[in-house]
């Protein structure tokens, strides 16, 4: 079998699903158009890393007819304003991947105040209109716990996942750890599903598709630092995700 987590595979993954009859599409679009949809593929991308691979992605999913969701960071190492209006150009929405809690040491009022710079930052490139929790998994705090004070919608929020979406309705596929569903490299990159699908490979999600056995309504979560056709990156990413998946149960472990 071809190697995995490369832009050849993730291509296959969306073919599959076009093939199989999902319209495969953003958050933004799903929240405001998903009753139109018999079957939806949402494409979400966390861009935690290397964005220059992001406008890869982009690129692949704008040829093929698909729109997807990318969430941004504000550190340096995601926070590219030219990645950002590339992907832009493509048709694609732009998200604040919002991380506040865990850099503002779990002080809510001024996490919520540099939650607002950040998103009228974003704003002057695209008019965001969703966002998504960063998990920030070697932090003590869950960014989630800023809406436990402040409501988003307030903000023009029409969306965040872990919250507006019924995951006990819709599959949820991330490849958090660079494994699919792996829930023990994994701090907070979880959800409440009825779902029991276990896949070792993108190969085995394709075959999923073609044998017709997934639901009607799926989000897909990957993080595009993970996918690519270099083979020196793509060994890189593989050794580098080892060492942060062994962190991450040390973590879970003393949490």
């Amino acid at each position: 079998m071809a190697n995995d987590f490369t832009l050849v595979a993730y291509t296959k993954l969306l073919e599959s699903a076009i093939r199989n009859g999902y319209k495969l599409t953003s958050y933004q679009d799903y929240i405001i158009n998903g009753s139109d949809y018999s079957k939806v593929f949402i494409l979400r991308h966390d861009v935690d890393d290397l964005p220059k691979n992001s406008v890869q992605t982009a690129i692949i999913e704008n040829q093929l007819g698909a729109k997807g969701s990318y969430y941004f960071r504000v550190v340096k190492k995601s926070l590219h304003p030219n990645c950002i209006v590339d992907i832009k150009n493509l048709n694609h929405e732009i998200g604040y991947h919002y991380e506040d809690m865990a850099l503002n040491n779990g002080d809510y009022e001024k996490s919520y105040k540099h939650f607002n710079e950040k998103l009228n930052l974003f704003r002057s490139y695209y008019p965001i209109q969703t966002i998504c929790m960063h998990g920030s998994p070697l932090s003590k705090w869950d960014n989630r716990l800023l809406w436990s004070k402040y409501n988003y919608k307030d903000l023009g929020i029409i969306g965040e996942p872990y919250f507006d979406i019924d995951f006990t309705k819709v599959l949820y596929i991330t490849d958090t750890g660079r494994q699919w569903n792996n829930t023990t490299s994994s701090v907070r990159d979880k959800v409440k599903t009825n779902y029991e699908f276990k896949f070792s490979s993108t190969y085995d999600i394709v075959k999923a598709f073609d044998e017709q056995k997934l639901p009607n309504i799926i989000m897909l979560n990957i993080h595009p630092q993970r996918w690519t056709d270099n083979k020196f990156l793509w060994f890189k990413e593989l050794v580098m995700q080892n060492v942060k998946n062994n962190i991450k149960k040390l973590f879970l472990k003393k949490a």
